[in-house]
């Protein structure tokens, strides 16, 4: 199993002190927030995003690819009536996708609650079908580029569109793309889904392409009342090969010791 952990959980610390610690603790890959970078990833220069792939590889690590993908951005949503915010929507997914791709990642995860919430006078049908209309249109970007983009269900506490790995099935077959695929949460899950993590896992084998892994009070695995132990072991059972990242939203124990903690609590879990 190969387990990341998302970046934007060192904050204020530089990209290099960022890989070598988390290679020191024992992951293998790092997911990029891009508003940890600039206010747009095209504020990134090409330069810069070549310089963090060779720093993480010199630490043994591979960005493994983006998330947070439209967080603190402006005039940017998915499920808008209007067209144009719409069209500058999929441009920017596409601008993400050759950041992804220059890093060295191939995968994206779309969660970005507030950037895709419905708005006053839109049904869940146009919603679809507006969001069905982004994702079309970004897809041939990012089948260039060798990028996947992962839809992610939140709870009802974040967001009005995609709560359950359902609803996200629903809109993967409304967009019919190979690169367009689902992901799973596993605070997101606990919170919204009615059936067992592991049930859903099983279900959903064939399209699961990214996995996220957090506790319900936000911090990271071993540190709630979560047991991943069943988790893991379905993960290994549908012979899940893709990457296995720690999220959190609670920093307050010290990203050092979320890091540490969360690690070794997955390693003493293992099937």
């Amino acid at each position: 199993m190969k387990f990341a952990i998302c970046q934007e959980l060192f904050e204020g610390w530089d990209w290099e002190r960022q890989c070598k610690f988390s290679a020191e603790v024992g992951y293998t890959g790092l997911e990029v927030a891009p508003f940890t970078l600039a206010s747009r990833i095209t504020d990134v220069s090409s330069d810069t995003l070549a310089t963090m792939k060779q720093q993480a590889a010199d630490c043994g690590l591979t960005v493994i690819g983006l998330h947070w993908l439209l967080a603190k951005t402006e005039s940017l949503h998915l499920t808008t009536m209007d067209q144009p915010v719409r069209d500058a929507t999929a441009d920017y997914l596409g601008e993400l996708a050759k950041a992804c791709h220059a890093l060295g990642g191939d995968i994206m995860v779309f969660g970005s609650p507030p950037q895709r919430n419905l708005q006053d006078g839109v049904s869940m049908q146009q919603a679809l079908e507006n969001a069905t209309d982004v994702f079309k249109k970004c897809m041939p970007i990012l089948g260039d580029h060798g990028v996947k983009l992962c839809m992610e269900p939140l709870t009802s506490n974040e967001t009005d569109f995609i709560r359950t790995c359902a609803d996200a099935m629903q809109l993967i077959e409304m967009v019919d793309h190979p690169n367009f695929i689902l992901h799973q949460d596993v605070k997101a899950m606990s919170g919204a889904e009615t059936d067992p993590i592991p049930d859903l896992i099983h279900r959903h084998k064939d399209m699961l392409g990214h996995f996220h892994v957090n506790d319900t009070n936000l911090l990271g695995p071993g540190m709630g009342k979560t047991n991943f132990a069943p988790i893991f072991q379905a993960l290994q059972e549908v012979e899940y090969d893709g990457w296995v990242s720690v999220e959190v939203f609670d920093y307050s124990p010290g990203c050092e010791h979320i890091a540490r903690t969360s690690y070794e609590y997955m390693q003493s879990v293992l099937p």
